[in-house]
């Protein structure tokens, strides 16, 4: 029985105000439940629009509108299965602070204020053009998202790259999947996630690295458990987390000493001749060298700056070395680190090394965050030009112009800076205005006590989104009623590169717009011709992306249409016109010849030598925080799941601090139910919970709560910027008379 099912069965169960409320509410019935007197009388399909799985959910109509949702059990991704957060994908819509007009901040009262779209759209093209004008183009930037469909990426992009004439614009994908792109760009020739889901049920060993895949990705776990072969299932991670209980191996090594750990592990297998000579001759670059620089990487060191003990480590070893179909996965905990693209490029390294690429069951295989990161690393227009392109490269630029019919100068001649790179601006007082897109930044970014700072030194903040009440909306100047997912069409594309429909469900509530045609109406505004002028509709838009995903690696132009997407269950890229004319298979992973997109051809071996993290522990704060997802009915800042009564009653109704019992004891915390935790940005007070879950010297929290990032400290990966969220120190103390002297502390 899948998860979903179990909860259902749980819930129909209970004779109670939970059931009772289910069944009252018009339009909002839960886990699967209808009353008889309201039986849908159609289906429609529609692409989950959590996580990066991609499951497809059946929505059951009643006169157009969507009564509830249950998985679809046809679509390759999930058949037939789904997490709570899946089930329960309504609930959001019809919460009480849903945002249902365009507000303005009164300048007197400081109070947001209902107006007209007119008179938004007007006060949005003032507000960004009176910055410009006084500042440059430069001063007004953009931060959007991985949570909306491709093409409405595609049209924010353009919108304010090639119509406002913004240089900087990132997303939130740089917070969770900048790491991979950068570490696949590098080492493949492009950002080339090469794997199927099938080869979860194809592997005789996985490596899971940071992963914990029970709770994040519930469905692909789902998937392993299907698996035939009765797979080594190797965690890696500083927590003992649901993945790793229900593993075969627990490697419980020391927080960011997985660099030191591959490295290791490639010297090792050099040393027991367990290398692929023939596919590392034939397919890839820079080998000798790398063998050369695993010198420094022995079995002491790897040993002494893991913590693991020799056993585990041969153990590793020997399921690798032995391994027919060995496949990696990884997620946050290798992406949000200081060297996360090393990382990565690690685990890529391991792979060709010993030929497990290209394969059934095999690769080096990251498993993205949000429902549509995918789709924002290739055609959101931020960091890279549309498909995968370069903003700095001349024939790129007279490319897309070309495809779009428009000026090649008004597409900026440099690459935008990141996230971070952005606020830095804002904080030096570079940039002026922000517009800020399905994201709810003064939740999720790091250290986020510093962005009260930064919100003073702007001039106009517009905040786009679903509900006033996110702490990022709050701050706003101008806010922009946005329609969610459910309530627009277009395409998301998930982790193995299937790009899946999304459809409207509902009607979004009061004036509420997609986010497609709150950008329309600014580009009607102002006027700006070619390409605006032809996107009409999301599918418009879908067929330029066609065409500029032609002959590139990402090539979906054998897609013929949104119906296609549905007859086919979702089509993984690439698809060129020529393959979807010859046939092709439902899941389909990449490089089974050998051949990748650098220009040779070939893998390269990428490598450089680890870093010290940026806040080690010390007298003061003895601790590593470790922050991550707490329950499988948890997403992100809440924003959404936080709104349904039933994932509510699935996850811890406070936020509790991990800590090892060993720990309480040392440091006199016996019998406290609350902490205070501190670091060298702020405090935070929360429930304390002993377990053996995390290692002694280790704590952690959960990223949901609003207060964890008060404590993060901002570190960056120098390749990919993307934030270390994994790492800090920290200090616990009692409250309510446990305070606990310095000098009692480690």
């Amino acid at each position: 029985m899948s998860l979903g099912r179990k909860l259902f069965e749980r819930i129909r169960a209970q004779d109670g105000p939970l059931t009772r409320e289910l069944v009252r509410r018009p339009g909002r019935f839960g886990l699967g439940q209808v009353p008889a007197r309201l039986a849908p009388d159609a289906v429609a399909t529609s692409v989950c629009g959590y996580c990066s799985t991609g499951c497809n959910l059946r929505a059951h109509l009643r006169d157009g509108e969507a009564l509830n949702l249950t998985p679809d059990p046809a679509y390759p991704v999930n058949r037939g299965m789904a997490c709570p957060k899946g089930w329960e994908a309504l609930s959001a819509l019809e919460a009480e602070d849903r945002a249902t007009l365009p507000l303005i901040r009164n300048r007197t009262s400081g109070e947001l204020e209902p107006l007209s779209w007119d008179e938004a759209i007007t006060r949005f093209a003032e507000g960004m053009g009176a910055v410009q004008s006084t500042y440059g183009a430069e001063a007004a930037a953009f931060l959007g998202t991985g949570q909306i469909p491709t093409e409405e990426l595609a049209y924010l992009g353009s919108l304010a790259k090639f119509g406002m004439g913004m240089l900087d614009g990132d997303g939130n994908t740089r917070q969770c999947m900048a790491t991979a792109a950068r570490a696949y760009k590098e080492s493949f020739g492009f950002d080339a996630p090469p794997y199927s889901y099938a080869d979860f049920e194809s592997s005789d060993v996985i490596v899971l690295v940071g992963s914990n895949l029970c709770v994040a990705h519930p469905i692909l776990w789902e998937r392993i458990c299907r698996n035939p072969h009765r797979p080594e299932i190797i965690v890696i991670d500083p927590r003992r987390t649901e993945t790793a209980i229900a593993g075969t191996r627990h490697l419980a090594l020391r927080p960011k000493s997985d660099l030191v750990l591959f490295y290791g592990l490639a010297a090792r297998l050099i040393e027991r001749g367990a290398v692929d000579r023939d596919f590392i001759a034939r397919h890839t670059e820079g080998f000798e060298a790398f063998k050369a620089f695993l010198a420094d990487f022995g079995v002491e060191r790897v040993l002494a700056e893991s913590g693991l003990d020799a056993a585990d480590f041969e153990g590793f070893v020997d399921c690798v070395a032995s391994g027919e179909r060995v496949s990696f996965w990884w997620t946050m905990g290798v992406n949000q680190s200081h060297e996360g693209v090393r990382v990565a490029q690690a685990i890529i390294d391991v792979c060709l090394m010993t030929g497990q690429v290209g394969r059934p069951g095999t690769g080096p295989n990251s498993i993205t965050g949000q429902c549509n990161a995918m789709g924002s690393r290739l055609f959101s227009n931020t960091t890279n030009l549309l498909g995968g392109r370069s903003f700095e490269s001349a024939e790129d630029r007279a490319e897309v112009a070309s495809i779009l019919g428009m000026s090649v100068e008004r597409i900026p001649t440099r690459t935008s800076l990141a996230y971070d790179e952005i606020l830095d601006g804002v904080r030096a007082g570079r940039i002026k205005a922000l517009w800020i897109v399905a994201t709810n930044t003064a939740h999720s970014w790091i250290d986020s006590q510093s962005l009260s700072e930064i919100r003073e030194k702007l001039d106009f903040l517009v905040v786009q989104d679903m509900y006033t009440t996110t702490e990022t909306a709050q701050l706003a100047d101008l806010f922009l009623p946005a329609a969610g997912w459910g309530e627009k069409d277009g395409t998301f594309i998930n982790s193995e590169r299937r790009v899946g429909r999304i459809r409207k469900l509902r009607r979004a509530p009061g004036q509420a717009l997609a986010d497609f045609q709150i950008f329309r109406l600014i580009a009607d505004r102002l006027g700006l011709g070619a390409p605006f002028d032809r996107w009409k509709e999301p599918e418009d838009v879908f067929g330029s992306l066609k065409a500029l995903s032609r002959g590139r690696p990402c090539d979906v132009t054998g897609i013929r249409d949104y119906r296609m997407l549905d007859e086919c269950g979702g089509v993984q890229w690439p698809l060129s016109e020529a393959m979807a004319e010859a046939g092709f298979e439902t899941e389909r992973r990449l490089f089974a010849e050998g051949r990748f997109y650098r220009e040779n051809g070939r893998a390269l071996f990428a490598y450089e030598a680890p870093r010290p993290v940026g806040e080690p522990v010390d007298r003061d704060y003895p601790f590593v925080l470790l922050t991550g997802r707490g329950t499988s009915a948890q997403w992100h800042t809440e924003t959404r799941t936080g709104k349904s009564s039933v994932l509510a009653s699935l996850r811890p109704g406070e936020t509790r601090l991990q800590m090892n019992p060993e720990d309480i004891r040392r440091i006199g915390l016996e019998g406290l139910e609350r902490v205070e935790v501190r670091s060298r940005r702020g405090s935070v007070q929360v429930g304390l919970w002993a377990t053996a879950a995390v290692s002694p010297g280790v704590v952690f929290l959960e990223m949901h709560d609003p207060a964890t990032n008060r404590l993060t400290r901002a570190d960056f990966d120098p390749y990919s910027r993307q934030p270390s969220y994994k790492h800090c120190a920290v200090s616990v103390q009692g409250i309510d008379g446990g305070d606990v002297p310095p000098t009692r502390k480690r």
